[in-house]
């Protein structure tokens, strides 16, 4: 007894010592965390500050430039003709497009000082499209990207504005300034920095103290956000700024600036970004006060002259607001100074997979095992809602979905694609969103207490959920379902595929062997030759049969075949001439029929070993070596992948 005691003791005192280490070693992450954000602080006077300056011109640019150089340095890259942005590649996705045209159209712009840094930054769309994720990325960027060397801030200190330093020097000098230091000056002092300037260091503006300041929404650095409330009870000063009635009788006077407190949202936000949320339902008087900030870079507070401010304002709304402003005429001088940016949904159907499993590995589900296809199959449903119905010939919406998708689908070019994605400016703007998805993908979740979660199941609580979905029309609902069901049987084909795949023992060197064979034959159809017989080196004709076998899989006529065999000549042919191989996943219509071939083949043996109640034991040994293959080559576990040999069985024997 003893001896298992000491034995038992030892583990748990071995356990306390690992803990307590694991605790020192948080707590000295927490030492160097605090010894490195000492070390990026500064502070120094106007005069070395100026010195800084002339090795660092960067540090005097704007907040438009600074949240470009944000993005820009986290990385880009092109892809098919669009740049592709590091920045916000693991937070949004399917957005290429829109982010593209929001980072070259209006930051890029802006940060060379072009008019366009002038506007409100006014992106409008649908609910749950990304509008609020991009400015909370952009946000907590610029937080991180002002402790770097690229994106350090310098402010005047003490200032509640923590405003430029360059505000300090007087105009008639400034140009003087620009040239020797190459930068470009523009504002003025805010009322309190007149007043210190003057009262505390007599003029002497190379003594004025300056230090490194660190853009934080929490402590209301450089970072502001505005959100309308009851028009009754929100005041301006909300934006601008108050009058500080406990310091009136100390000072005499409303327009002392030490009797006013610059701390609103407009003043806070000063050097970085101005967050307006749902900025159209906000009321008129707020807006105003963006004329004059946007335009001329200044606005009023109190009994003061304007004063100025560098800020990025971004602002959200949705489609139907936006729509309400613009039709109001009174409304034409805040319009003009707006930049509109479009932000419609995702169109992708593996972006929006990504969207699903990014929300459900924040939860606390994600334990949860998610079967293969099963947010591919949501995703579907949700991008069918998106689309429009092309007018172009031979486009139905599954097409589109896949052309969108990136898929090479046979008889369309990447003209096509280009033609269908201008062909509604609109499209993305209206349809179901991830928010409605991924609330219904949760309570699947949560229904029961799943060690695994499969398309069925997420279909199932999709449907279920449109008799909860209040804004919906019966129309629109019809309509849903409808998608419900052709997401269905998208899954349906990709499950007996895959369930088909799994039983053909090296499926594709099977594939591979059949592509090759046909391959032989055409070519010595078309070339009125003969094969030989690799075995007896025998010389034969073409095997028609072979050939036909295959064909009449998608569908070849008797009257078709020459011309189908001559198309594929032509295909290796052009390959060859290129340096390229003619592989098995080169002609789409080809593989799916060396595929079907192959299912075909293996479809009665599937059937019966997938469907029957009491299997013998050869069929139970092909079972669990199928089942095998499923968890080991397809991401399955050992629940859905016995539950989707069981459906497939029950598909098969419809």
């Amino acid at each position: 007894m003893s001896y298992y005691f000491t034995e038992e003791l030892h583990a748990c005192l071995y356990t306390r010592k690992a803990g307590e280490k694991n605790i020192m070693d948080l707590f000295s992450r927490i030492t160097e965390h605090r010894t490195g954000e000492e070390g990026l602080a500064w502070s120094g006077t106007f005069r070395e500050y100026i010195q800084l300056l002339r090795v660092q011109p960067h540090l005097a640019m704007t907040s438009h430039a600074r949240v470009y150089e944000m993005i820009r340095t986290a990385g880009v890259e092109e892809r098919n003709g669009i740049k592709q942005y590091r920045f916000f590649e693991n937070d949004l996705f399917g957005m290429d497009r829109t982010l593209e045209k929001l980072v070259e159209e209006y930051f890029h712009s802006a940060a060379r000082r072009l008019d366009v840094r002038k506007r409100i930054l006014l992106l409008m769309g649908p609910v749950s499209g990304g509008k609020s994720t991009i400015v909370t990325l952009i946000k907590r960027g610029m937080e991180k990207f002002s402790r770097s060397n690229e994106g350090a801030v310098h402010a005047i200190k003490g200032c509640p504005m923590h405003e430029e330093p360059l505000h300090l020097i007087p105009n008639d000098l400034r140009h003087e300034f620009e040239n020797e230091l190459g930068v470009k000056i523009e504002g003025y002092l805010c009322p309190s920095c007149q007043m210190r300037l003057e009262t505390e260091f007599g003029g002497r503006i190379e003594d004025f103290p300056v230090e490194r300041v660190f853009l934080s929404e929490e402590k209301r650095v450089g970072i502001g956000t505005f959100s309308p409330s009851d028009p009754k009870s929100q005041d301006i000063a909300d934006l601008t700024g108050s009058i500080d009635f406990s310091t009136i009788t100390e000072y005499g006077s409303e327009s002392d600036p030490r009797a006013y407190r610059f701390d609103g949202e407009l003043n806070k936000a000063n050097r970085g970004v101005m967050e307006f949320q749902e900025l159209l339902k906000c009321d008129e008087k707020f807006l105003w006060n963006l004329l004059s900030l946007t335009q001329e870079g200044n606005f009023k507070a109190g009994r003061f002259a304007l004063i100025s401010a560098d800020e990025v304002i971004i602002a959200h709304t949705n489609e139907a607001e936006y729509r309400s402003f613009i039709s109001n005429k009174k409304n034409e001088a805040l319009q003009s100074r707006m930049v509109v940016m479009p932000v419609p949904y995702n169109l992708r159907v593996t972006a929006e997979e990504k969207i699903y499993e990014k929300l459900v590995n924040q939860s606390d589900m994600h334990h949860i095992h998610s079967a293969p296809h099963a947010m591919k199959t949501a995703a579907m449903f949700s991008i069918l809602t998106r689309l429009k119905e092309s007018k172009k010939q031979g486009v139905d919406l599954i097409k589109k979905m896949r052309l969108y998708d990136g898929e090479e689908v046979e008889g369309f070019k990447e003209a096509d694609l280009k033609e269908l994605q201008t062909e509604y400016l609109e499209e993305g703007m209206s349809g179901i969103d991830p928010r409605y998805v991924i609330n219904r993908i949760s309570s699947a979740l949560i229904r029961h207490d799943l060690q695994c979660i499969n398309a069925l199941d997420v279909l199932r609580a999709l449907k279920d959920g449109l008799d909860q979905h209040s804004s919906i029309t019966k129309e629109e609902r019809e309509r849903y379902l409808n998608f419900i069901s052709i997401a269905r049987k998208e899954y349906d084909e990709l499950a007996k595929k895959e369930v088909q795949k799994a039983f053909v023992y090296s499926y594709e060197e099977s594939a591979k062997t059949l592509f090759d064979n046909y391959l032989d034959n055409i070519e010595a159809f078309c070339n009125w030759a003969k094969i030989r017989d690799p075995l007896t080196g025998e010389e034969m004709e073409p095997d028609e049969r072979l050939m036909r076998s295959i064909e009449e899989q998608i569908g070849i006529s008797d009257n078709a075949k020459k011309a189908f065999r001559e198309e594929i000549l032509i295909r290796m042919s052009s390959f060859s001439r290129k340096g390229k191989k003619f592989s098995f996943d080169t002609h789409d219509r080809l593989r799916e029929a060396i595929e079907k071939k192959l299912f075909a083949d293996m479809k009665d043996i599937v059937k019966i070993t997938t469907s029957t109640k009491t299997p013998d034991e050869l069929q139970l040994k092909r079972i669990n070596e199928v089942s095998r293959r499923l968890i080991d080559e397809h991401q399955y576990c050992s629940v859905c992948a016995n539950e989707l040999l069981r459906y497939v069985g029950s598909l098969l024997n419809r």
